[in-house]
């Protein structure tokens, strides 16, 4: 079975997608004039606004729901892989896939909103309602679905659990039969309360999360101060072949940076625009702009606070793929969440384990509960598309199968099995937006255009030549009419 994942990864996984997905990210920067710079602070603002409704969520619900599927276990155990198989550089290379995707986010969030539907009273969307309304291809509408139930319903929870169960046996010395066991019936009590539910649970939990392990990051900082500058230029210089331990790993830097990095924010994967679908919003680019800001949040604030923790203290190894080790600090301790349990104890002896073991807990399970929302939204355009090939309870029960059985499998099973769901998606998602890049352009400009006139921004798909963005039809004439009264 390892075999068979390993090869298909290095297929899913070539250099080809590599490429492919920093080309797109630089590709839609210079395309719309680097918005995630001019938009900055603007994104920040609309993470705020709005509020929720029957149908749909507020964009912070939104927002949440998506982080909750970005910020997990890629942020602690993938972070520490991607040094250990391409040295510090591939921080870097993590960064840039940030800046460079959170672009792609933009256009993929925008794009399901703008074809999003209501259906069973509400808002679902995401890469195959844009690929069947945009683009007009139903049977690749049908294969991403079918792909992505499987990548988020099968495969990518077992990495989360599995990283959940290893953190808690090891920090407390529970087996990890028994968390599988309980992780699953927490789970279950979550995701049959539906959309909702998620929300308001991720609303909660991902803020809090991600501000706690980011104090602890920067007491560790603090503490290391006087490595910092050092630190910070061991990425650079590793990053571009320039240091002397690390200049023949280059080419490993920015595979592990752009792998993990895809893996961790997801930019360009088509993930997110699941959630950015189910926001109520007068505009599309509003939510696409909030999901381009999350990228930041969660490579540059969640990795790289889990970088600098493992870097300042020295608390890594470095073995790139097939080599000899080039740095071995941790005594061949394989790579994954023991790096950061090990960077904490240098300031809180004891700690690092619980510590790590409870933020793999909030970060891993709430990105297992987005995965259901991934998985459901797509299970419910194949209800539609062919029938009721599927059940939603079958789903339920089967990823709280995934998500036990995850916790007992081995680790590099796990990974290799999230690798190839990941690259599948993405692969697909790719094609469907740069097919779609000049819908998605003319949203941003009319969106613009607004702002420039001193407008909050409304959606009137028919007057940018948009066809079959049929919710956005019947809510613009829905808003005039009630002018006119």
């Amino acid at each position: 079975m390892q075999a068979l994942v390993d090869w298909l990864n290095g297929i899913i996984w070539s250099k080809t997608l590599i490429f492919l997905c920093l080309g797109v990210g630089l590709f839609y920067s210079l395309a719309t004039r680097f918005l995630q710079i001019r938009h900055f602070f603007h994104m920040i603002k609309l993470m705020f606004e709005g509020k929720s409704s029957e149908s749909g969520v507020s964009s912070f619900q939104a927002l949440s729901i998506a982080l909750a599927g970005r910020v997990g276990t890629g942020n602690i155990a993938g972070v520490a892989t991607a040094i250990a198989f391409g040295g510090p550089g591939a921080v870097f290379w993590m960064w840039m896939m940030a800046f460079l995707g959170a672009s792609s986010a933009f256009v993929e969030a925008t794009l399901g909103q703008v074809y999003k539907t209501k259906l069973d009273g509400q808002f679902r969307g995401g890469p195959a309602y844009y690929i069947e309304k945009g683009l007009r291809i139903k049977w690749f509408a049908i294969l991403f679905s079918i792909v992505t139930v499987f990548a988020t319903g099968v495969f990518l929870p077992g990495v989360q659990a599995n990283s959940i169960a290893a953190g808690i046996e090891n920090a407390f010395g529970i087996n990890t039969f028994v968390t599988g066991i309980v992780l699953a019936l927490i789970l279950g009590i979550i995701i049959f309360g539906g959309i909702k539910r998620i929300a308001r649970v991720a609303e909660v939990a991902v803020p809090f999360m991600a501000a706690g392990y980011i104090l602890i990051a920067l007491i560790i900082v603090f503490v290391n101060m006087d490595q910092l500058p050092h630190v910070i230029s061991l990425i650079f210089s590793s990053a571009f072949g320039a240091d002397a331990a690390f200049g023949g790993i280059m080419g490993s830097a920015i595979l592990w940076g752009v792998k993990r990095g895809v893996y961790s924010n997801e930019a360009g994967q088509g993930t997110a625009p699941h959630a950015a679908s189910a926001a109520e919003v007068s505009h599309p680019a509003k939510q696409g702009l909030v999901q381009g800001f999350s990228v930041y949040i969660d490579t540059w604030f969640v990795c790289s606070a889990t970088a600098f923790m493992i870097l300042l203290t020295g608390m890594y190894n470095v073995t790139p793929e097939g080599a000899a080790p080039i740095v071995n600090n941790l005594a061949d301790l394989k790579p994954g969440p023991i790096f950061t349990q090990k960077a904490v104890e240098t300031i809180f002896p004891a700690f690092g384990a619980p510590f790590i073991a409870i933020a793999l807990l909030f970060f891993a399970f709430t990105t297992i509960m987005a995965y259901y929302y991934m998985a459901e939204t797509n299970l419910a355009y194949l209800n539609r598309a062919v029938k009721r090939v599927w059940s939603e309870y079958a789903l339920k029960i089967a990823i709280m199968f995934v998500t036990f059985y995850g916790c007992v499998r081995t680790a590099d099973l796990a990974w290799g099995l999230g690798d190839i769901g990941v690259g599948s998606m993405a692969w697909l998602n790719i094609i469907a937006i740069l097919l779609l890049t000049k819908p998605a352009l003319k949203v941003l400009k009319d969106y613009e255009r607004q702002k420039k006139e001193g407008k909050d921004p409304v959606f009137d798909p028919v007057k940018l030549g948009l066809s079959n963005a049929d919710f956005w039809e019947k809510e613009y004439k829905h808003q005039e009419s009630a002018k006119m009264e």
